[in-house]
């Protein structure tokens, strides 16, 4: 099973006080464009791939799935939702998404949020995601922006001007990337842009949506901090379907 910083004690204590963590979907500034692009839910079969606490989960339940299957590797994640959950159509399971196997055509929607830039073999998560959709079935996930990842230092360089520029380290070179984050060292695996929409092009995707996630002024107003993220691009959406 793939090594898990999620239940790295501290680790786990500080990405719980994150806004998104503590305020739910409403602490995540790009929780409106997700929602832009995802199909209908009433009586959708869902699974949502890297749960974390949960709360897409419920929200999926709010909105009229039949069922959602909640997959995350830390059991701090699931042990955390489990607890916030009282909904027997929502199932939580610990799964590593490095050998996941779904059933075949199991799925109306498969959602993940943030989680596939931890994924090493993207192709063959792909290739699964695929097979374990219905025809017609749709993919919906979100990822670090490849070049806010592919960034060689996690900080703003400042030029003599004071202009802000956000270094980049080796774009072109797929791999691990590592990042020092709540925890020393946190392993990630950067892919281009293109390598991420051909790959699902190439699985038999149909593109419907990509968003290059930016805050809005009225976010902007409400959160200062969010000013960096207009700078480079912190977060690829992206919405396909099965054909």
């Amino acid at each position: 099973m793939a090594r898990n910083i999620y239940d790295n004690p501290d680790f786990f204590a500080g990405y719980s006080q994150l806004p998104r963590q503590v305020d739910g979907l409403d602490g995540a500034p790009e929780w409106p464009e997700i929602q832009a692009l995802l199909p209908g839910l009433s009586r959708k079969r869902v699974a949502d791939l890297g749960c974390g606490f949960g709360w897409a989960a419920r929200w999926f339940r709010e909105q009229g799935t039949s069922s959602v299957l909640g997959l995350d590797l830390s059991q701090s994640m699931i042990e955390r939702a489990k607890d916030d959950t009282e909904d027997s159509g929502i199932e939580y399971r610990i799964a590593d998404l490095q050998t996941l196997e779904l059933p075949e055509a199991a799925f109306d929607l498969i959602y993940s949020a943030l989680t596939f830039h931890y994924v090493r073999d993207f192709e063959r998560l792909i290739r699964m995601i695929h097979a374990a959709l219905a025809p017609g079935g749709d993919l919906v996930f979100t990822i670090e922006y490849p070049i806010f990842k592919a960034a060689a230092h996690p900080q703003w360089i400042q030029d003599e001007d004071g202009h802000k520029t956000w270094p980049v380290n080796g774009y072109s070179i797929e791999g691990e990337r590592r990042t020092d984050w709540f925890a020393k060292g946190v392993l990630k695996h950067h892919r281009t842009l293109a390598t991420t929409i051909n790959t699902l092009i190439g699985t038999g995707f149909e593109l419907c949506r990509v968003e290059e996630f930016a805050p809005t002024p009225e976010q902007i107003a409400e959160n200062p901090f969010l000013a960096e993220e207009l700078e480079r691009p912190m977060m690829l959406l992206v919405s396909a379907s099965k054909i």
